[in-house]
This record gives structure tokens, C-alpha cells and sequence, in this order.
């Protein structure tokens, strides 16, 4: 006698393909958000050399804009994704599991495009409160994964594209009201996965939007919370620079014409202010004053070519960001300092004391701290 194994059965109406589609327009929108949102990051803070000298300095609020749109849109779809997942996981136990090739290829795309949303979505948060319990390094694998995701997401929409367009222009049977004795039904649905959306953004946003920033309950940082009220990722007893004493520091300006600053010529040099913001890829953001000197000013008299390229070097003796490099458009924009002062008093060691750089719609990861010395680059 042969026993015949039948698949388990799942009486809930909401697993239909309208209710799917309908989270998975939310779902994709956020993904589709996070994904052009997190190349432009990628791209602001590892140019191509091609690319280097195009990067736009205004305006100033551009990388805090769509740096915040970037966490916030990945925030937004962490209660999307378990919702689409419920909505669709009864087809896992459907009989035959594979029925053809396509079939099979179609399920093994959207495996792929599950486990790396999973992992995108994971380890983004994670990085927002700059916690990395793995061994690979965070910004590399989680730039292609997100390649990898957005294919397999093209892929799986494509062989879709017939389903959706049907249940988008509402021709399906899955657009029939569902009885009440029959459990929710897909408003209340829709409306408890809106309400998850809308309260987890609302409790995080205000790290980088500021006027919500009375409402955060879950956001790792605080934009008024540190150092003359503005947060810090590393601090200086972390940078291994401590306080740099006065009489000790100089400025090292490297160029056809080079010259070296003390402390004290920096300050009698013309003071300049800028209203700028720090922004950081975990999402916070906050604007603040900041005065010192033009760096244009320093290039022009080191007799640096209009076009030229500048390495800023910190004090610091290693780490990833202790040397960036600002095209031509930062190098030579008004608002571009080294900055002595933030909000009107000495910068505070955390800050970069006794000089660090602050530039309009730049990465804060690129915005260095205990700055010695600018090089013309070739």
C-alpha cells in the first residue's frame, strides 16, 4: 500500500497574491529607495577616479538628505519584508516542489533574493549602532550583496510581470472581499503593517531629521547627545591623538609653493564661518557653526593649480579614513574650512582639536579629524 503525503493546509485568505503584491509594492518601493540611495553613499565616499572630481559640493545638505532617506528607507522595510514573506510562504509546501526548469530557476532566484535581503536589512541596522560581529569587512560585502539582491529583484519580477500586472489593474480573484468569519481581513492587514512602517520610522528618523528627534525611542544616536552637543564615532583617545599640544602643532601645506603653519598663524589668518552639517552612513545628522580658514585661501598660496586635487592627512597614525581626498569642486568651494571653532568655542579633542576639515555634501567618515597636513595632489 502506497501513503500518499499530503501538504498541509493554510485556510487564511490573506495568503493570496493580491495581498502579496500589495505589500510587495511597499517592499519594493523602499528597497528601490534604499538601493539608489546606498550608491550614491558608496559612490560620495569611494569615488572612482573618473568620478572624483564631478562630485557636487551643493547642495550642503545633500549627503545628510539622502544618507538619512537611505537608513530610513531600510529601517521602513525591515516590518515589510517578514510581512511579504508571510504572505507567500505557503508556497513552499506546494506539490511537485520543482515542476520544471524555469520553475526551479525561479525559486532558486527567489532564495537569493531572500537570504541577501535578510542579510542587507541585518546588517545595515546592525551598522547603524556600529556593531560588526562578523569577520568580513561591512562596507565591501554589503555594497555587492546589494547588487546581487537588486538582480535576483529584477529576475523575480520578470517572471512575475504577467501576476502583477493582473492583480495591480485589480482582474484577479484574489480582489474579492474577504468573509469576517474568516479571520482579519486585508485592510486590517494592511493597515497593521503601515502602522509598524509608520512607528519604527517616526522612533528613528529623528537622528537625522531633527524636528522628530523628541520621538526617538530606538535610534542608536542621539544628534544632541556628545561633545559640545554634537555625537562623535571616534574619539580622539580612540584615534590613539590625545590633546595635541599648541606649541607642538603645525600645519604642513604641500604644494608648488609649500609652507608650514603654527597653531597661532592659523588663527591670525581671515576666519571664516559655515553652517554645515556632519552627517555619518549610520544616519545621524546634525548642522552646526563652524569658523576657520578657507582652504581655497591655503591652496592659492601654495600655488595650486584651479583644478587640483588635495589629500587631507590626520595626525592619527592608521585607520581607514585617517586620509581623504577632496576633488576640486570641495577643494575649491568658499565653505570648505579647517575649522578651529564649532558653535563659537575651541574645538573640543573629539572634534579634531586643534583642526579638522568640514565641507559641504560630504560623508562624515570624510570629513578628518586632527588634520596636519594638505597635499596638492598631481
Amino acid at each position: 500500500m502506497k501513503l500518499r503525503v499530503s501538504p498541509p493546509v493554510f485556510p487564511s485568505r490573506l495568503h493570496d497574491p493580491r495581498t502579496a503584491t500589495s505589500i510587495g509594492r511597499w517592499l519594493g518601493a523602499a528597497f528601490a529607495v534604499c538601493f539608489v540611495t546606498g550608491l550614491i553613499s558608496h559612490y560620495l565616499q569611494h569615488p572612482p577616479d573618473w568620478l572624483a572630481d564631478d562630485l557636487p559640493s551643493r547642495p550642503v545638505w545633500g549627503y545628510r538628505f539622502t544618507q538619512g532617506l537611505h537608513v530610513a528607507s531600510g529601517i521602513a522595510a525591515i516590518p515589510l519584508l517578514p510581512a511579504k514573506l508571510w504572505t507567500v510562504y505557503p508556497r513552499l509546501f506546494a506539490w511537485p516542489p520543482l515542476r520544471s526548469v524555469t520553475h526551479a530557476m525561479e525559486r532558486l532566484s527567489v532564495a537569493v533574493l531572500v537570504a541577501g535581503a535578510v542579510f542587507e536589512l541585518a546588517t545595515g541596522l546592525l551598522n547603524t549602532a556600529q556593531w560588526y560581529p562578523w569577520p568580513f569587512s561591512f562596507v565591501p560585502v554589503h555594497y555587492a550583496v546589494a547588487w546581487l539582491v537588486v538582480g535576483a529583484l529584477v529576475l523575480h519580477l520578470a517572471v512575475k510581470a504577467p501576476q502583477i500586472r493582473a492583480h495591480w489593474t485589480r482582474r484577479s480573484p484574489g480582489t474579492l472581499a474577504l468573509p469576517a468569519q474568516e479571520g482579519p481581513d486585508r485592510r486590517s492587514l494592511l493597515a497593521s503593517v503601515g502602522a509598524a512602517v509608520g512607528a519604527v520610522t517616526l522612533t528613528t528618523v529623528g537622528q537625522s531629521f531633527t524636528p522628530l528627534k523628541d520621538f526617538l525611542l530606538f535610534a542608536p544616536r542621539d544628534p544632541d547627545r556628545g561633545p559640545q552637543g554634537l555625537p562623535v564615532n571616534r574619539t580622539a583617545a580612540a584615534a590613539g591623538v590625545g590633546r595635541v599640544a599648541d606649541e607642538e602643532y603645525r600645519l604642513v601645506v604641500a604644494g608648488p609653493r609649500p609652507f608650514t603653519l603654527t597653531l597661532d598663524e592659523l588663527r591670525a589668518l581671515p576666519q571664516h564661518e559655515a553652517e554645515l552639517p556632519i552627517a555619518c552612513v549610520e544616519g545621524w545628522s546634525k548642522s552646526a557653526c563652524w569658523s576657520g580658514v578657507r582652504v581655497a585661501d591655503l591652496l592659492e598660496r601654495a600655488g595650486a593649480p584651479a583644478h587640483a586635487r588635495v589629500r587631507v592627512v590626520s595626525l592619527q597614525l592608521k585607520g581607514g579614513y585617517r586620509v581623504s581626498e577632496l576633488g576640486h569642486e570641495h577643494a575649491r568651494d568658499p565653505l570648505t574650512l579647517l575649522a578651529l571653532r564649532l558653535n563659537g568655542e575651541e574645538l573640543d579633542p573629539d572634534h579634531g582639536y586643534p583642526v579638522r576639515l568640514i565641507a559641504p555634501d560630504r560623508p562624515g567618515v570624510l570629513q578628518t579629524k586632527w588634520v596636519g597636513r594638505l597635499e596638492v595632489a598631481a
